[in-house]
């Protein structure tokens, strides 16, 4: 059923359940998984004033999100790792619809009130604009 899963990771709690789930899902069904980062222009400019190399942006952008990558390398679980740029929440829709995933796995976000009314959340636009089955953990 769920042969081609995708997780959205950022480093946050919700992100490593999710990945958890995403694991869980991917033995069940047979399936393998996609750890996916999205690095937005805040997040890169950032990295950029802090690590001079290339090479110790992208270590330090893979440990960012090291509680996610742990859960599926404890459990001697491969995966595909795929650091993207631009918005989080549009970007993983382009990239769900490109590589035709059959289910994705998020986490969802603390946003305040007013954050959520105005911006929305990634884990709820991408529900809204892909064409598989989303799981939004808590």
């Amino acid at each position: 059923m769920f042969k081609k899963i995708m997780v959205a990771a950022d480093g946050s709690d919700h992100s490593v359940q999710a990945a958890e789930y995403a694991r869980e899902l991917a033995v069940k069904f047979g399936g393998a998984v996609d750890v996916v980062y999205v690095v937005n222009g805040e997040n890169a400019r950032a990295d950029a004033l802090h690590h001079n190399d290339p090479f110790e942006i992208e270590k330090a952008r893979k440990e960012k999100i090291s509680q996610v990558r742990a859960e599926f390398e404890e459990a001697q679980f491969d995966y595909e790792l795929h650091i993207l740029h631009g918005d989080p929440g549009p970007t993983l829709v382009e990239f769900v619809e490109t590589e035709g995933y059959d289910c994705v796995v998020l986490g969802s976000r603390g946003l305040n009130k007013l954050q959520k009314f105005l911006l929305g959340s990634v884990s709820h636009k991408v529900a809204k604009r892909v064409n598989c089955p989303v799981l939004i953990v808590k």
